[in-house]
């Protein structure tokens, strides 16, 4: 049977493989270092109770890249379950706490004649007001609208004959008959702006990572949006960093970055369900669905 060092210990070598360190794994996990110091050394009797400990292990799995599902099955008798006993514990502190009104209250029933006097003088006064509003109305003289007044043109326009509007139409079609025998070299011609094009993905051999080709542009700029804990890091084809801050990005942050110079660029994303990454403001479909990938964008700048 698979020990419980053998679970940390593969947790473990798939968080170096990726380059996190334990305070980096803390910022995308939100679990406390010491619980994930706990699941690397088999410790767990320091969580706070077995439901947790699925819990903590499953999101470790998942942001070191393994497959949590297939994890927990392969470690199911080593990691503790969670216990019946927690859950009626659960849900025996929430009782219903809901009460019957069986009718109505004394002190209602003592207020309704009070409530019913003073609607009766809320109805008396509305009703001396719409009186003394229709005595005041009667004094006042009524006037008259008198119509606007209709002012005849004396000398209209004559309207155009069917012969003036048939000479009309001949001249117009004259006009633009001129402008049609113009040579081309006078016409304007309209410049048709180039469209940037993002080749589909191709998955390369280590899985990890997806190559695309930019090309109608020559303008390479990068834009990752940031919606949960994720790290971010940017080479060239040197493995040079491009980017001046390598590291775990927070929900609302943005990263950019002005990559014309460069022909080849490798994004690498700590988990790319958290992030988006436009090219050129156009954003960029993921070929692959996986938490943790390589994103290069080979750049044929238009000349």
């Amino acid at each position: 049977m698979l020990s419980v060092t053998e679970l940390g210990t593969r947790l473990k070598e798939a968080r170096l493989s990726k380059g996190y360190s334990l305070d980096d794994l803390q910022e995308i996990t939100k679990i406390q270092k010491r619980y994930l110091m706990g699941i690397e050394e088999g410790n767990y009797s320091m969580m706070p109770g077995s439901f947790y400990v699925r819990a903590f292990i499953k999101q470790y799995a998942e942001a070191v890249g393994l497959n949590a599902e297939e994890l927990l099955e392969t470690y199911k008798n080593d990691v503790p379950g969670a216990q019946n006993g927690q859950v009626s514990q659960a849900m025996s502190q929430s009782p219903s706490r809901r009460k019957i009104t069986k009718g109505p209250s004394n002190k209602m029933l003592e207020s309704m004649p009070k409530i019913i006097v003073g609607l009766f003088i809320i109805v008396i006064i509305v009703a001396i007001w719409i009186l003394w509003q229709s005595k005041s109305n009667a004094g006042t003289p009524i006037i008259e609208e008198k119509p606007p007044e209709v002012v005849y043109d004396k000398n209209p326009k004559p309207i155009d004959s069917d012969k003036e509007k048939l000479e009309k139409q001949e001249k117009e079609n004259a006009i633009n008959d001129t402008n049609d025998d113009k040579p081309e070299d006078d016409i304007e011609e309209d410049v048709e702006e180039s469209k940037q094009a993002i080749s589909p993905g191709t998955i390369e051999a280590d899985g990890d990572t997806t190559s695309y080709t930019l090309t109608g542009t020559d303008v390479f700029n990068i834009k990752v949006e940031i919606s949960g804990p994720t790290f971010v890091g940017v080479r060239d084809q040197n493995q040079n960093e491009l980017l001046t801050d390598t590291r775990v990005y927070n929900a609302g942050e943005v990263v950019t970055l002005d990559a014309t110079a460069q022909n080849y660029v490798r994004i690498r994303l700590g988990n790319s369900t958290q992030a988006k990454v436009y090219i050129n403001d156009e954003l960029l479909p993921y070929a692959q669905q996986i938490v943790t990938q390589n994103i290069v964008i080979n750049f044929n700048k238009e000349q």
